[in-house]
């Protein structure tokens, strides 16, 4: 776009993009993404207690996941979601949730802290259910 001041010349508006906003805006938007990637992406936090041999079985798609973490805490997992459930509400719910599944299987991951107790109750309670239940573990380092 041209324009002509007082004396008569014409001149040129300047056509240039502040790049400012943007950089400021991009800066933000990275820094959010930096902080909620980390949150999305973990799940209950369990130290698994280790074992020299362990069967590396894959959970299947349909298989739940009983995590009992270090406070002894029950949460239940399974396709997407994850909740944190009642003990005694237990059996009820694996027997909802496994109510269609072929094996029936379900991964008891047990935080390496928690008393035996609890991890020995969460166990009889998904037996009551007539779970197949496995108990999940880290191999040790060579």
């Amino acid at each position: 776009m041209a324009f002509t001041n007082r004396s008569g010349r014409t001149q040129t508006a300047l056509a240039e993009i502040n790049v400012t906003p943007l950089v400021d805006v991009m800066l933000v938007l990275l820094v959010i993404f930096m902080v909620t990637a980390p949150i999305l992406q973990t799940g209950i936090q369990v130290n698994l207690p280790k074992t020299r041999e362990a069967q590396s079985n894959e959970a299947t798609p349909e298989a739940l996941i009983l995590s009992v973490d270090k406070e002894g805490s029950v949460y239940l997992s399974g396709k997407n979601e994850r909740q944190a459930v009642n003990i005694n509400d237990l059996p009820q719910l694996l027997t909802e949730r496994l109510a269609n599944a072929k094996d029936r299987r379900v991964y008891l991951r047990g935080d390496g802290d928690t008393p035996y107790r609890v991890i020995a109750y969460v166990l009889d309670q998904a037996k009551r259910a007539q779970a197949n239940v496995s108990l999940v573990t880290e191999p040790t380092k060579k």
